[in-house]
């Protein structure tokens, strides 16, 4: 989960320029690619990179300070009320990777209860979150933002909750980050990751009931 572009090898890049069809999209993701614009009005390239971020599901870390907040329950968590919005604020900053092809993309895998939303509010307003793509057993973290302190991590640590409960395999970031690697985020080479993520996505999962 990233919000920015990151170059990779010109050679794992292929080009689009529209909105992304759902079974293009999904076949991407089973083949190890994902897309992202050059801009908010950029054109799509899709990346494989190498090597390539997962949080392993089995040794998830909850730094003490978040641990703390989390006991505190200051964030209400919901599941795909507001995904749309989630997805137009991780899209608002700067320098963006989600442009609106992207966005009505993504809208259209929701709408197939394929892409997800975990959202953290406060006191009626959305304060945080995270949007992804769910296949088989493999979950594709996508973008997170926060409004409020804390609120994209209390959502990422609902959604290994969640992951985990369901039997889950796979946990892709994409990239790592700094505040990525405080959960244990690691680097993997691509090879191994595509044959983890061929196991998972054989897999039958439900992310929602």
């Amino acid at each position: 989960m990233h919000g920015r572009c990151v170059a990779v090898n010109p050679r794992s890049r292929k080009k689009s320029s529209t909105i992304i069809e759902p079974n293009l999209l999904l076949a991407a993701y089973a083949s190890g690619y994902f897309p992202m614009a050059e801009s908010s009005e950029g054109e799509i390239h899709w990346l494989s990179p190498d090597p390539r971020a997962i949080i392993p599901l089995d040794t998830f870390t909850i730094p003490r300070s978040l641990r703390q907040i989390l006991k505190k329950r200051l964030f209400e968590i919901r599941l795909n009320t507001s995904f749309e919005e989630v997805m137009r604020t991780c899209a608002d900053r700067t320098d963006t990777w989600i442009s609106e092809d992207i966005i009505q993309s993504y809208l259209r895998l929701h709408k197939l209860r394929f892409a997800h939303s975990i959202e953290t509010w406060k006191e009626g307003s959305l304060a945080g979150g995270l949007y992804g793509v769910a296949l088989g057993a493999a979950f594709f973290g996508e973008s997170m933002f926060s409004r409020v302190r804390d609120a994209s991590k209390v959502a990422l640590v609902h959604l290994v909750e969640r992951l985990r409960v369901r039997k889950f395999e796979l946990l892709d970031t994409q990239f790592i980050t700094p505040h990525l690697a405080h959960f244990g985020t690691v680097e993997i080479p691509r090879d191994e990751y595509l044959a983890l993520l061929a196991t998972a996505i054989r897999k039958e999962r439900r992310f929602l009931d």
